[in-house]
Protein backbone atom coordinates (compact mmCIF):
# COMPACT_ATOMS: atom_id res chain seq x y z
CA UNK A 1 0.00 0.00 0.00
CA UNK A 2 2.66 2.44 0.81
CA UNK A 3 4.81 1.70 -2.22
CA UNK A 4 1.22 2.24 -4.44
CA UNK A 5 1.47 5.67 -2.58
CA UNK A 6 5.03 6.62 -3.39
CA UNK A 7 4.33 5.61 -6.90
CA UNK A 8 1.39 7.78 -7.44
CA UNK A 9 3.24 10.35 -5.61
CA UNK A 10 6.45 10.54 -7.99
CA UNK A 11 3.64 10.56 -10.97
CA UNK A 12 2.43 13.33 -9.71
CA UNK A 13 5.62 15.28 -8.98
CA UNK A 14 7.00 14.24 -12.46
CA UNK A 15 3.94 15.61 -14.22
CA UNK A 16 3.91 18.50 -11.90
CA UNK A 17 7.48 19.76 -12.72
CA UNK A 18 7.29 18.39 -15.94
CA UNK A 19 4.82 21.21 -17.09
CA UNK A 20 6.35 23.93 -14.75
CA UNK A 21 9.92 23.20 -16.20
CA UNK A 22 8.20 23.76 -20.10
CA UNK A 23 6.19 27.15 -19.20
CA UNK A 24 8.45 29.14 -16.38
CA UNK A 25 9.62 32.23 -17.82
CA UNK A 26 10.63 35.70 -15.67
CA UNK A 27 13.39 34.06 -12.86
CA UNK A 28 13.58 32.86 -9.92
CA UNK A 29 10.71 34.48 -8.53
CA UNK A 30 8.20 34.02 -11.18
CA UNK A 31 9.51 30.07 -11.14
CA UNK A 32 9.23 30.35 -6.98
CA UNK A 33 5.81 31.53 -7.31
CA UNK A 34 4.39 29.09 -9.65
CA UNK A 35 5.31 26.18 -7.45
CA UNK A 36 3.74 28.02 -4.55
CA UNK A 37 0.84 28.36 -6.53
CA UNK A 38 0.53 24.61 -7.83
CA UNK A 39 1.79 23.04 -4.44
CA UNK A 40 0.24 25.30 -1.52
CA UNK A 41 -2.87 26.46 -3.14
CA UNK A 42 -4.05 23.69 -5.68
CA UNK A 43 -2.80 20.53 -4.41
CA UNK A 44 -1.80 21.60 -0.46
CA UNK A 45 1.20 19.27 -0.19
CA UNK A 46 2.40 21.79 2.10
CA UNK A 47 1.05 24.88 4.21
CA UNK A 48 3.00 28.25 3.21
CA UNK A 49 5.09 28.24 6.45
CA UNK A 50 6.46 25.29 5.36
CA UNK A 51 6.82 26.39 1.86
CA UNK A 52 8.69 29.79 3.10
CA UNK A 53 11.01 27.93 5.35
CA UNK A 54 12.09 26.05 2.41
CA UNK A 55 12.76 29.24 0.22
CA UNK A 56 14.78 30.73 3.38
CA UNK A 57 16.79 27.56 3.74
CA UNK A 58 17.76 27.00 -0.35
CA UNK A 59 18.86 30.92 -0.05
CA UNK A 60 21.56 29.46 2.31
CA UNK A 61 22.75 26.92 -0.12
CA UNK A 62 24.40 27.77 -3.61
CA UNK A 63 23.05 26.60 -6.50
CA UNK A 64 19.82 28.09 -8.71
CA UNK A 65 16.98 28.33 -5.72
CA UNK A 66 14.24 27.52 -7.99
CA UNK A 67 15.30 24.32 -9.03
CA UNK A 68 16.27 23.50 -5.37
CA UNK A 69 13.06 24.75 -4.19
CA UNK A 70 12.00 22.23 -6.78
CA UNK A 71 14.36 19.01 -5.88
CA UNK A 72 13.09 19.95 -2.41
CA UNK A 73 9.16 19.68 -3.25
CA UNK A 74 9.80 16.69 -4.96
CA UNK A 75 11.87 15.23 -1.81
CA UNK A 76 8.95 16.22 1.00
CA UNK A 77 6.01 14.07 -1.80
CA UNK A 78 7.58 11.30 -3.08
CA UNK A 79 10.84 10.62 -1.14
CA UNK A 80 14.64 10.65 -2.43
CA UNK A 81 13.53 9.53 -5.86
CA UNK A 82 10.97 12.91 -6.13
CA UNK A 83 13.64 15.01 -5.20
CA UNK A 84 15.58 13.51 -8.41
CA UNK A 85 12.58 13.47 -10.74
CA UNK A 86 11.39 17.16 -9.46
CA UNK A 87 14.35 18.56 -9.91
CA UNK A 88 15.41 16.87 -13.27
CA UNK A 89 12.21 17.59 -15.14
CA UNK A 90 12.18 20.96 -14.17
CA UNK A 91 15.65 21.56 -15.83
CA UNK A 92 15.04 19.07 -18.66
CA UNK A 93 12.59 21.27 -20.69
CA UNK A 94 14.66 24.53 -20.45
CA UNK A 95 17.76 22.48 -21.44
CA UNK A 96 16.12 20.55 -24.20
CA UNK A 97 15.18 24.27 -25.61
CA UNK A 98 18.41 25.74 -24.86
CA UNK A 99 20.19 22.87 -27.49
CA UNK A 100 17.61 23.41 -30.30
CA UNK A 101 18.10 27.45 -30.17
CA UNK A 102 22.29 26.63 -29.63
CA UNK A 103 21.58 24.29 -32.64
CA UNK A 104 20.45 27.26 -34.45
CA UNK A 105 22.83 30.05 -33.19
CA UNK A 106 25.79 27.21 -34.65
CA UNK A 107 23.93 27.10 -37.77
CA UNK A 108 22.86 30.78 -38.66
CA UNK A 109 25.01 33.07 -36.57
CA UNK A 110 22.06 34.50 -34.64
CA UNK A 111 18.93 34.20 -31.94
CA UNK A 112 15.36 32.54 -32.80
CA UNK A 113 12.86 36.13 -32.03
CA UNK A 114 10.36 35.19 -29.63
CA UNK A 115 9.55 38.66 -28.85
CA UNK A 116 5.90 38.38 -29.22
CA UNK A 117 5.05 35.60 -26.98
CA UNK A 118 7.19 36.85 -24.74
CA UNK A 119 5.53 40.29 -24.76
CA UNK A 120 2.13 38.42 -23.05
CA UNK A 121 3.74 36.02 -20.93
CA UNK A 122 5.52 38.45 -19.22
CA UNK A 123 2.85 40.23 -17.74
CA UNK A 124 1.26 37.36 -16.48
CA UNK A 125 4.58 36.32 -15.00
CA UNK A 126 3.98 39.84 -12.58
CA UNK A 127 0.92 39.14 -11.90
CA UNK A 128 1.53 35.05 -10.80
CA UNK A 129 4.72 37.09 -8.86
CA UNK A 130 2.22 39.32 -7.00
CA UNK A 131 0.10 36.86 -6.12
CA UNK A 132 2.35 34.71 -4.44
CA UNK A 133 4.53 37.29 -2.83
CA UNK A 134 1.02 38.38 -1.28
CA UNK A 135 -0.14 34.96 0.08
CA UNK A 136 3.62 34.27 1.58
CA UNK A 137 3.81 37.89 3.07
CA UNK A 138 0.81 36.71 5.06
CA UNK A 139 2.14 33.82 6.51
CA UNK A 140 5.74 34.94 6.73
CA UNK A 141 5.28 38.47 8.35
CA UNK A 142 4.46 37.89 11.46
CA UNK A 143 5.59 40.99 13.54
CA UNK A 144 6.14 44.56 12.58
CA UNK A 145 10.03 43.84 12.97
CA UNK A 146 9.68 41.20 9.81
CA UNK A 147 7.30 44.05 7.97
CA UNK A 148 10.23 46.26 8.80
CA UNK A 149 12.88 43.94 7.68
CA UNK A 150 10.38 42.94 4.41
CA UNK A 151 10.12 46.51 3.61
CA UNK A 152 13.87 47.34 3.84
CA UNK A 153 15.13 44.75 1.86
CA UNK A 154 12.91 45.35 -1.41
CA UNK A 155 14.12 48.95 -0.57
CA UNK A 156 17.77 48.43 -0.50
CA UNK A 157 18.03 45.65 -3.21
CA UNK A 158 16.22 48.64 -5.77
CA UNK A 159 18.69 50.67 -4.82
CA UNK A 160 21.29 48.27 -5.79
CA UNK A 161 22.48 46.87 -2.61
CA UNK A 162 23.45 42.93 -3.01
CA UNK A 163 20.73 40.27 -2.42
CA UNK A 164 22.89 37.78 -0.35
CA UNK A 165 24.17 40.33 2.02
CA UNK A 166 20.21 41.67 2.33
CA UNK A 167 19.25 38.06 2.95
CA UNK A 168 21.90 37.39 5.55
CA UNK A 169 22.01 40.93 7.07
CA UNK A 170 17.90 41.10 7.58
CA UNK A 171 18.20 37.52 9.42
CA UNK A 172 20.77 38.35 11.74
CA UNK A 173 19.07 42.13 12.21
CA UNK A 174 15.65 39.62 13.05
CA UNK A 175 17.94 37.56 15.80
CA UNK A 176 19.61 40.55 17.24
CA UNK A 177 16.54 42.44 17.87
CA UNK A 178 14.91 39.17 18.93
CA UNK A 179 17.46 37.63 21.77
CA UNK A 180 18.95 41.07 22.83
CA UNK A 181 21.70 40.37 24.88
CA UNK A 182 22.03 36.76 24.35
CA UNK A 183 22.95 36.71 20.89
CA UNK A 184 26.24 38.37 21.37
CA UNK A 185 27.11 35.00 23.52
CA UNK A 186 25.76 32.87 20.67
CA UNK A 187 25.83 34.50 17.35
CA UNK A 188 28.25 32.32 16.10
CA UNK A 189 25.55 30.10 16.28
CA UNK A 190 23.52 31.61 13.98
CA UNK A 191 26.16 32.86 11.33
CA UNK A 192 27.44 29.11 11.12
CA UNK A 193 24.75 28.43 9.22
CA UNK A 194 26.04 30.61 6.53
CA UNK A 195 29.96 30.51 6.00
CA UNK A 196 30.04 30.14 2.73
CA UNK A 197 28.07 33.45 1.74
CA UNK A 198 31.65 35.41 2.22
CA UNK A 199 32.91 33.27 -0.55
CA UNK A 200 30.57 34.87 -2.93
CA UNK A 201 32.28 36.58 -5.33
CA UNK A 202 34.06 34.82 -8.22
CA UNK A 203 38.00 35.90 -8.90
CA UNK A 204 39.06 37.50 -11.84
CA UNK A 205 41.81 36.06 -13.77
CA UNK A 206 43.28 36.63 -16.69
CA UNK A 207 44.03 33.77 -19.43
CA UNK A 208 47.55 34.25 -20.99
CA UNK A 209 46.87 31.79 -23.49
CA UNK A 210 44.13 29.65 -24.84
CA UNK A 211 43.72 26.47 -22.94
CA UNK A 212 43.06 23.52 -24.82
CA UNK A 213 39.02 22.30 -24.69
CA UNK A 214 38.83 19.32 -22.50
CA UNK A 215 35.31 17.92 -21.78
CA UNK A 216 36.88 17.30 -18.07
CA UNK A 217 37.76 20.86 -17.62
CA UNK A 218 34.02 21.83 -18.88
CA UNK A 219 32.99 19.66 -16.20
CA UNK A 220 34.50 20.41 -13.43
CA UNK A 221 34.45 24.34 -14.29
CA UNK A 222 30.66 23.80 -14.39
CA UNK A 223 30.81 22.01 -11.21
CA UNK A 224 32.86 24.63 -9.10
CA UNK A 225 30.41 27.06 -10.24
CA UNK A 226 27.19 24.90 -9.17
CA UNK A 227 29.03 24.40 -5.88
CA UNK A 228 29.93 28.18 -4.89
CA UNK A 229 27.69 30.40 -6.90
CA UNK A 230 24.76 32.37 -4.07
CA UNK A 231 22.55 34.97 -5.48
CA UNK A 232 20.69 35.25 -8.95
CA UNK A 233 21.11 33.35 -11.30
CA UNK A 234 22.40 36.47 -13.77
CA UNK A 235 25.62 36.39 -10.86
CA UNK A 236 26.20 33.42 -13.25
CA UNK A 237 27.19 35.80 -16.13
CA UNK A 238 30.21 37.39 -13.79
CA UNK A 239 31.33 33.56 -13.13
CA UNK A 240 30.63 32.72 -17.01
CA UNK A 241 33.15 35.90 -18.46
CA UNK A 242 36.05 34.97 -15.62
CA UNK A 243 36.03 31.35 -16.91
CA UNK A 244 35.45 30.84 -20.27
CA UNK A 245 36.85 34.15 -21.59
CA UNK A 246 39.28 35.59 -19.62
CA UNK A 247 41.08 31.93 -17.94
CA UNK A 248 40.49 29.46 -20.40
CA UNK A 249 40.22 31.56 -23.76
CA UNK A 250 37.26 29.12 -25.35
CA UNK A 251 34.40 31.91 -25.53
CA UNK A 252 34.44 35.60 -26.43
CA UNK A 253 32.72 37.84 -23.89
CA UNK A 254 29.66 37.92 -26.77
CA UNK A 255 28.57 34.15 -26.66
CA UNK A 256 28.65 34.82 -22.81
CA UNK A 257 25.62 36.90 -22.50
CA UNK A 258 24.06 35.35 -25.80
CA UNK A 259 24.10 32.64 -23.22
CA UNK A 260 22.89 34.30 -20.45
CA UNK A 261 20.33 35.75 -22.79
CA UNK A 262 18.91 32.60 -24.65
CA UNK A 263 18.63 30.93 -20.74
CA UNK A 264 16.71 34.26 -18.98
CA UNK A 265 14.90 35.48 -21.53
CA UNK A 266 13.92 32.80 -24.96
CA UNK A 267 13.34 29.60 -22.92
CA UNK A 268 12.15 28.64 -20.07
CA UNK A 269 13.78 27.03 -16.83
CA UNK A 270 16.45 28.27 -14.42
CA UNK A 271 19.40 30.61 -16.17
CA UNK A 272 21.91 28.22 -15.21
CA UNK A 273 20.42 26.06 -18.04
CA UNK A 274 23.12 28.46 -19.74
CA UNK A 275 25.46 26.17 -19.29
CA UNK A 276 23.43 23.61 -21.88
CA UNK A 277 24.58 26.73 -24.55
CA UNK A 278 27.64 26.78 -23.97
CA UNK A 279 28.61 23.45 -23.81
CA UNK A 280 27.09 23.00 -27.40
CA UNK A 281 28.99 25.84 -28.46
CA UNK A 282 32.44 24.07 -27.52
CA UNK A 283 31.99 20.33 -28.06
CA UNK A 284 28.15 19.33 -29.19
CA UNK A 285 25.69 17.34 -27.93
CA UNK A 286 27.77 15.59 -25.52
CA UNK A 287 29.55 18.65 -23.49
CA UNK A 288 26.06 20.27 -23.55
CA UNK A 289 25.01 17.77 -21.08
CA UNK A 290 28.14 17.11 -19.52
CA UNK A 291 27.88 21.07 -18.72
CA UNK A 292 24.22 20.45 -17.50
CA UNK A 293 24.93 17.82 -15.08
CA UNK A 294 28.35 19.77 -13.61
CA UNK A 295 26.51 22.77 -12.94
CA UNK A 296 23.24 21.33 -11.03
CA UNK A 297 24.49 18.40 -9.30
CA UNK A 298 26.13 20.15 -6.35
CA UNK A 299 22.48 21.81 -5.98
CA UNK A 300 20.58 18.26 -5.79
CA UNK A 301 24.03 16.82 -3.10
CA UNK A 302 22.92 19.96 -0.89
CA UNK A 303 19.19 19.87 -1.34
CA UNK A 304 19.54 16.44 0.27
CA UNK A 305 21.99 17.55 2.83
CA UNK A 306 19.60 20.49 3.57
CA UNK A 307 16.16 18.39 3.90
CA UNK A 308 18.08 16.84 6.81
CA UNK A 309 18.27 19.95 9.10
CA UNK A 310 15.48 21.87 8.15
CA UNK A 311 12.66 20.42 10.43
CA UNK A 312 14.77 20.71 13.09
CA UNK A 313 15.57 24.30 12.77
CA UNK A 314 12.21 25.47 13.74
CA UNK A 315 12.44 23.87 16.91
CA UNK A 316 15.33 26.63 17.86
CA UNK A 317 14.63 29.44 18.86
CA UNK A 318 17.86 30.99 17.49
CA UNK A 319 17.75 28.98 14.58
CA UNK A 320 13.75 29.99 13.77
CA UNK A 321 14.69 33.55 13.95
CA UNK A 322 17.06 33.29 11.72
CA UNK A 323 15.10 31.75 9.12
CA UNK A 324 12.21 33.76 9.67
CA UNK A 325 15.03 36.90 9.03
CA UNK A 326 15.67 35.23 5.92
CA UNK A 327 11.73 34.10 4.83
CA UNK A 328 10.78 38.52 5.43
CA UNK A 329 14.11 39.01 3.44
CA UNK A 330 13.61 36.57 0.69
CA UNK A 331 9.90 38.26 0.20
CA UNK A 332 11.14 41.70 0.25
CA UNK A 333 13.41 40.36 -2.70
CA UNK A 334 10.54 39.10 -4.45
CA UNK A 335 8.75 41.99 -4.54
CA UNK A 336 11.71 43.71 -5.57
CA UNK A 337 11.97 41.78 -8.42
CA UNK A 338 8.14 42.34 -9.11
CA UNK A 339 8.93 45.71 -9.25
CA UNK A 340 12.04 45.69 -11.39
CA UNK A 341 10.15 43.32 -14.25
CA UNK A 342 7.31 45.72 -13.89
CA UNK A 343 9.21 48.56 -14.94
CA UNK A 344 10.09 47.42 -18.39
CA UNK A 345 7.02 44.56 -18.86
CA UNK A 346 4.04 47.06 -18.16
CA UNK A 347 4.64 49.70 -20.87
CA UNK A 348 1.41 49.80 -22.53
CA UNK A 349 -2.38 49.59 -22.10
CA UNK A 350 -2.21 45.82 -23.73
CA UNK A 351 0.24 44.79 -21.11
CA UNK A 352 -1.57 46.78 -18.40
CA UNK A 353 -4.63 44.91 -19.18
CA UNK A 354 -3.14 41.23 -19.21
CA UNK A 355 -1.34 41.86 -15.61
CA UNK A 356 -4.95 42.78 -14.04
CA UNK A 357 -6.60 40.27 -16.03
CA UNK A 358 -4.15 37.68 -15.05
CA UNK A 359 -4.33 38.78 -11.54
CA UNK A 360 -7.95 39.22 -11.12
CA UNK A 361 -8.33 35.51 -12.66
CA UNK A 362 -5.52 34.33 -10.05
CA UNK A 363 -7.25 35.75 -7.12
CA UNK A 364 -10.68 35.42 -7.94
CA UNK A 365 -11.08 31.91 -9.68
CA UNK A 366 -7.44 30.51 -8.81
CA UNK A 367 -7.07 29.57 -12.39
CA UNK A 368 -3.82 27.47 -13.02
CA UNK A 369 -1.00 29.30 -13.81
CA UNK A 370 0.39 27.59 -16.63
CA UNK A 371 -2.69 28.65 -18.49
CA UNK A 372 -2.34 32.24 -17.58
CA UNK A 373 1.07 31.78 -19.11
CA UNK A 374 -0.08 30.39 -22.49
CA UNK A 375 -2.66 32.22 -22.58
CA UNK A 376 -0.41 35.64 -22.01
CA UNK A 377 1.52 34.32 -25.12
CA UNK A 378 -1.07 33.37 -27.52
CA UNK A 379 -2.72 37.59 -26.49
CA UNK A 380 1.07 38.41 -26.94
CA UNK A 381 1.14 36.94 -30.62
CA UNK A 382 -2.09 37.85 -31.42
CA UNK A 383 -1.84 41.63 -30.75
CA UNK A 384 1.44 41.69 -32.37
CA UNK A 385 -0.98 40.29 -35.78
CA UNK A 386 -3.36 42.63 -35.30
CA UNK A 387 -0.98 45.21 -35.18
CA UNK A 388 1.04 44.66 -38.10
Amino acid sequence: MKDIKLSQGLKEVALLFLRLGATSFGGPAAYIALMHHEVVVRRKWIDDQKFLDIIGAVNLIPGPNATEVAAHLGLIRAGWLGLIVAGGLFILPGTAAIMVVAWAYVKYGSLPQVAWVLYGVKPAVIAIIVQAVWSLAKTGIKSPLLIIVGLGVLGLYLLGLNEILLLLGGAVLVVLVQSGRRLFKQRTAALFLTPALLLKLPLIGFATSTVAFSQTTLFLTFLKMGATLFGSGYVLLAFLNSEFVLNLGWLTHAQVVDAIAVAGQITPGPVFNSAAFIGYLLGGWPSALLAVLGIFLPSFILVGLLSRFLPTMRKSWLAGSFLDGINAASLGLMAAVAIQLGRVVIIDPFTIFITLGSLFLILRFKINSAWLVLGGGALGVIYKLILD
